[in-house]
Formats: structure tokens, C-alpha cells, sequence
């Protein structure tokens, strides 16, 4: 993945390694830029292959050799994640306006009131990322976000002036970052196993599922992206809330959610998991009150202390400037306005797919409130089950989602007790979300990549899950073994 990685991603002209002739003439030649593409989609076929074994390895262990499971967990994490931690951000150019928007604050500017652009001092400014006039920290931003505010919290921001008050470097800066995405599968690795123990599974196997697996790693770690790090504080807050405390959740619930909004939704489960058993629903009103007052309390005072300010709450509509695939309301409205055209009803372009989109936010909202006001109260584990219901109602009716936003569901749906049908479609989910990483939008247009992409997946898709010996795997890792019901 790295070394394919390097021909097919975006770089910027200033990028030492296109120095190296060989690479240089891969990335310039189409020939060589389907190579690169079909080592990364082959790399990710061999990862698949590797964590399936290590999923059906950990599934088979006794609950007297989980924590030597939880210990090889982890050192797969770390093994196969070193090789990423000097890549370039993979299959999205998103690290780059990560390094571009902590250069802007370093520069004095608010991300939250300027664009990459402002780093040019160019408005004319066409993008040639070769031309040496151009500033190598936006020189492989993608154009489509030069003039565009950050909707990120204070956190990622703050992180990312500290780094660029360091080093202007775009590469060095993209690896800070990264290694700051990682700080969340640090936190994943220590809380998926104690969420696993509260419901009574096998937590080598949940901390598996989550850390290890083809999604996490094409696009937690390789793609670098900040909900990385949102997840890992929102599984960290629940953990922090059932042991220290439902004030210190809070707060590190407030954390998450300055890092990306949604990563508040861990309150909900906060709030369940620190009531009594059959809590009354005053009662229930008054702790989510007092939960969520402090996790913004630790949002806004964190942009407060750090001189952030709160300027992401105006750039919150910036992710629905897109349509992607992934989203159904999107699809849904789209289909909608696609019949409007063609059968003369005369509406505004986008009308029906606006619509759609704002009855999927409310119905979202409307199942957040229903988890929160009849999930029980006082259970942990159904806490656990609480934040996978209200962070999956919010994945799957937003107007936008891409790949990394899937990272949410497996962390809080793995450690839970699942049927065999749940358990295998997560893993067979995880594996063909993780192969399809390279076919994302910075492939747009490209259509023999496309083609190429596509086609490899069909290949490694049948041969990863639908033969005789990778059924019986998938089969040994769904029965996995369980601790008795309380």
C-alpha cells in the first residue's frame, strides 16, 4: 500500500521522493500509475487475507487466553500500521488541507473564516501544482476546496497551527497528522476491550474487528482522516464515563465532538450507562442535561483557550456542498429530481434531494431522542449499543458520508453480542469497504483506474469470502465464543 501509494496519490511538486526518476516516470505514464493501483489494491488484498486469519485465530481462543488475543491485537496493530506512518494521505486528499489549515492558523488566518487560498495571495491562482511559485503547502490541496472554510472542530486545528509553527514542511506535517489520527486507534485499543467485557464477548475478537481490519486501515490510518481520532475519544468518553465518572465523559465526549460535531453523540450513551436501573424519565432529562452541559463546556472552552473560537459551527453545511454515493437521502432526492426532469414537473435542480436530506436529519435526530429517552438505563453494555444505534442513524441518514465516516459504526458495534448473520455481515462489510478505499473521488473521471480498481475487487471479493475454506473462516469467526449472558 505504501509503495503503490506513492505512484497513484496526489503529491505536491515540492515532494522529495519525485526526485527519484523511477517514480517520477510511474506517476507520469498511465501504464505505471495502473501498476501503482493495482499493488495498493493487491496490498489490501493481502491485509484482508492476514486479518480474516487473525479474526479467526482470536475467535477460536478460550475466554482464559483473551488477554494473550488482546496483546497480538495489538502488536498486528502496530506492525501493520508502521509501514503507513510516512505515506502520503491515501485515496483522499483530505491530509493535505489538514497540514494547509493548520499553516493557515499558524499564518494568522481563521480557517474557519479563510480558505488554502489565502496561503497564495493569488485569487487568480490556477492550479499547477508543479509551478515552483506556488506555496508547497497547498500545492496538492484539492482545487476544489482552495477557497473553502474548515468545518472541524478546535481540537485537529489547533494541533495542526502547533505543527506548522514547527515546520512548513507539507509532508512532515502530514505525517503529524497522522500520527495524531493514531492517537484515536491508541484510545480504540484500550477501550474496545473493556467495551467487549461489559457485554460478555470476546474482546481479542471485538478489538480485532475494530483496530485491524481493511477499513480501518485504508482509511483510518492510510487516509489519516480526523474522525479517526473523534472515534477513538468517543469509545475513550464512555469507557472514562462508566469508570471515573459521568463529568469526566463528559468532558472527554466534549473533546470528541471538537474534533467533528457528531462525536457528542457519545453523551447519550454516557448518560444511560451512569443512571440507576429503570431511572425515571426526569431523571433521564436531567443527567443527558447535565452530560452534554459538560461536553460543551470542554468544546467551546477548548476553542476559548486556544483561540479556535467557535467559527466551525458557520461551517458545518461546507460537507453538503458534495453528492456522494454513500449517502441515501442523497441518492434517494437525486432519483427524485432525475424523474421530476424528465417527466416535466418544473422544479429547481436539487429541490427534491434538499427535501430528502432534511427529513433524513430530522428522522435522525428523531431516532438520537429515542435512543436517549427508551434505551435502558444503568446497563453498560447497552450503552455500548446505545452510541452504535445513534452514531449509525447519523451515518446512514447524513447528507454526506464517505468511507472514513463508517469508521464509527464498527467500534461500538463490534464489542457487542451479535447473531452469526450481524457478525459476518460486519466482516464481510469490513473487508469489500476496505478493498473499494482506492475507488473513491479522487479517482473521478479517471476511468481506467476505475475499470482496473473495479475489476480487482470483483477478483479478490469472491476469493477472500466465497470460497469452500473462506466460508468455513468466516463461519469459525462469526461462532465465536462467548461468556455466559448475565
Amino acid at each position: 500500500m505504501l509503495l503503490g501509494g506513492l505512484v497513484v496519490s496526489t503529491l505536491p511538486g515540492s515532494a522529495p521522493v519525485l526526485a527519484f526518476a523511477p517514480l517520477a516516470v510511474l506517476r507520469q505514464t498511465q501504464p505505471g500509475r495502473m501498476a501503482g493501483l493495482a499493488v495498493v489494491l493487491m496490498g489490501l488484498g493481502l491485509l484482508a487475507s492476514a486479518w480474516l486469519a487473525l479474526c479467526r485465530h482470536v475467535a477460536r481462543l478460550g475466554s482464559g487466553d483473551w488477554d494473550e488475543g488482546v496483546d497480538l491485537t495489538r502488536m498486528a496493530t502496530v506492525v501493520w500500521s508502521a509501514p503507513l506512518l510516512v505515506a502520503p494521505p491515501l485515496f483522499s486528499r483530505d491530509g493535505w488541507s489538514y497540514a494547509a489549515q493548520g499553516a493557515l492558523a499558524a499564518a494568522g488566518y481563521s480557517p474557519y473564516h479563510h480558505g488554502p487560498q489565502a496561503l497564495v495571495g493569488n485569487e487568480n491562482w490556477i492550479y499547477a501544482p508543479l509551478e515552483p511559485h506556488i506555496a508547497p503547502i497547498v500545492q496538492a490541496v484539492d482545487p476544489m476546496w482552495m477557497n473553502t472554510v474548515t468545518p472541524y472542530g478546535p481540537l485537529p486545528v489547533f494541533f495542526g497551527r502547533v505543527a506548522a509553527g514547527l515546520t512548513g514542511n507539507p509532508w512532515v506535517l502530514v505525517v503529524a497528522h497522522r500520527m495524531l489520527a493514531l492517537v484515536g486507534l491508541a484510545l480504540l485499543a484500550w477501550a474496545v476491550p473493556r467495551m467487549a467485557r461489559w457485554a460478555g464477548t470476546n474482546p481479542a475478537l471485538a478489538a480485532g474487528l475494530v483496530l485491524v481490519s481493511p477499513l480501518m486501515i485504508a482509511n483510518g490510518v492510510g487516509g489519516l482522516h480526523n474522525d479517526l481520532l473523534m472515534v477513538g475519544l468517543m469509545a475513550a468518553a464512555l469507557v472514562v464515563g462508566v469508570e471515573r465518572g459521568w463529568a469526566w465523559g463528559g468532558m472527554v465526549g466534549g473533546l470528541a465532538a471538537a474534533v467533528k460535531v457528531p462525536g457528542g453523540l457519545v453523551c447519550v450513551g454516557i448518560a444511560l450507562a451512569t443512571l440507576p436501573v429503570a431511572a425515571t424519565m426526569g431523571r433521564r432529562l436531567w443527567h443527558l442535561a447535565r452530560v452534554g452541559a459538560a461536553a460543551l463546556a470542554t468544546l467551546f472552552g477548548l476553542g476559548l483557550v486556544t483561540g479556535m473560537g467557535s467559527g466551525w459551527i458557520a461551517a458545518l453545511a461546507v460537507p453538503g456542498e458534495l453528492n456522494t454515493p454513500l449517502s441515501v437521502t442523497t441518492l434517494v432526492g437525486g432519483a427524485l429530481d432525475w424523474v421530476a426532469l424528465h417527466t416535466g414537473l418544473g422544479t429547481p435542480p436539487d429541490a427534491f434531494r434538499d427535501v430528502v436530506r432534511v427529513i433524513g436529519m430530522v428522522a435522525a435526530v428523531g431516532i438520537i431522542a429515542w435512543t436517549a429517552l427508551r434505551f435502558p438505563t444503568g446497563d453498560r453494555a447497552r450503552a455500548v449499543a446505545a452510541v452504535a444505534c445513534a452514531g449509525g442513524a447519523f451515518v446512514a441518514l447524513a447528507p454526506v458520508v464517505h468511507l472514513w465516516y463508517l469508521l464509527l459504526v464498527p467500534a461500538f458495534v463490534a464489542p457487542l453480542r451479535l447473531s452469526r448473520a450481524a457478525m459476518s455481515g460486519l466482516v464481510v462489510g469490513s473487508v469489500v469497504l476496505g478493498l473499494v478505499a482506492p475507488l473513491d473521488s479522487s479517482l473521478h473521471g479517471a476511468y481506467q483506474a476505475i475499470v482496473l480498481g473495479c475489476t480487482t475487487v470483483a477478483v479478490l471479493v469472491p476469493v477472500l469470502l466465497l470460497t469452500r475454506r473462506s466460508r468455513a473462516r468466516l463461519r469459525q469467526i462469526a461462532e465465536r465464543r462467548l461468556t455466559p449472558a448475565a
